[in-house]
């Protein structure tokens, strides 16, 4: 568990709970007492590992497949990558955690679905001045053959806490900003070139939360190697939640993206770094 990054505003303790179980991502984000995961206000695909990192803060898919399954290029007959990839619900077996809580890192062994094998060198902290939580990912082929990797982030939101007044405010919009209810029916989605600040970095924020006191979320990612923004929401059923999702790569197959050459090989020993951060203001 990370400590606070600042005193709260309006009691409680504000804290991040890790998930050993799954990958050292995030079940738990309370700030000033509240829980912004949604926990079990989620839609299953059936899929025990993403129905436990879907009910969390943050959860991560890769490091070889992200989306909904596919055939394994070359593999057997019915051979096909796993919803979301193999990262999700890999146990850590090692963490370690600075001394005043601001950091805690992991090395995570995956066991990718085409038989290769990657290493993901794993740091969480806290940046006190800016006032938020960094996520930096060191992905490593640490097999003998070359694979694409591909990466895409959950940040997971309660719908609970959204209110009429909440919208969605980045520069990766058309306009700036837009409600929070896009699309239509009961779930929807998008993914768009994700505008690139002088830092780049590129950021969206959900605005005037209404179960979090009018204040707002902001979530920041390296646009070199997220170069994608993704949102989606659901609210069927007893589901209720809007997902924030830094992306490698645009909603297409993998065949299509093979195709543009948008799927480039890892070699064995190389490596390809990812970062993101959020914080509450």
């Amino acid at each position: 568990m990370l400590k606070t990054l600042e005193k709260p505003e309006h009691g409680g303790e504000n804290h991040v709970l890790f998930d050993r179980l799954s990958a050292l991502d995030i079940a738990a984000y309370v700030v000033d007492g509240v829980d912004l995961s949604p926990g079990a206000a989620i839609p299953s695909d059936g899929d025990v590992r993403i129905d436990r990192a879907l009910a969390g803060f943050l959860f991560t898919c890769g490091p070889e497949h992200i989306r909904h399954p596919e055939p394994i290029e070359g593999g057997p007959e019915g051979a096909r990558y796993p919803l979301h990839g193999s990262f999700a619900g890999t146990a850590v077996s090692h963490t370690e955690m600075a001394s005043g809580g601001s950091e805690c890192t992991a090395t995570i062994e995956v066991t990718l679905a085409d038989g290769g094998q990657a290493r993901v060198e794993r740091k969480w902290r806290i940046d006190a001045e800016r006032k938020e939580v960094v996520l930096e990912d060191r992905v490593v082929n640490a097999g003998a053959s070359a694979f694409p990797p591909m990466m895409m982030y959950h940040v997971n939101i309660a719908g609970r806490l959204l209110g009429p007044d909440t919208r969605i405010v980045s520069a990766s919009i058309d306009g700036g900003e837009s409600g929070w209810r896009f699309g239509d029916g009961e779930s929807a989605h998008f993914c768009l070139p994700a505008a690139v600040g002088p830092d780049g970095w590129s950021d969206v924020s959900l605005a005037a939360l209404a179960g979090l006191y009018g204040r707002g979320l902001k979530v920041r990612f390296r646009a070199d190697t997220l170069p994608f923004l993704q949102m989606w929401r659901c609210q069927r059923g007893e589901a209720d939640v809007i997902s924030i999702e830094p992306v490698s790569h645009r909603i297409a197959k993998r065949p299509v993206l093979q195709a543009a050459g948008e799927l480039v090989p890892l070699q064995p020993g190389e490596a390809k770094s990812y970062a993101i951060a959020f914080g509450v203001a």
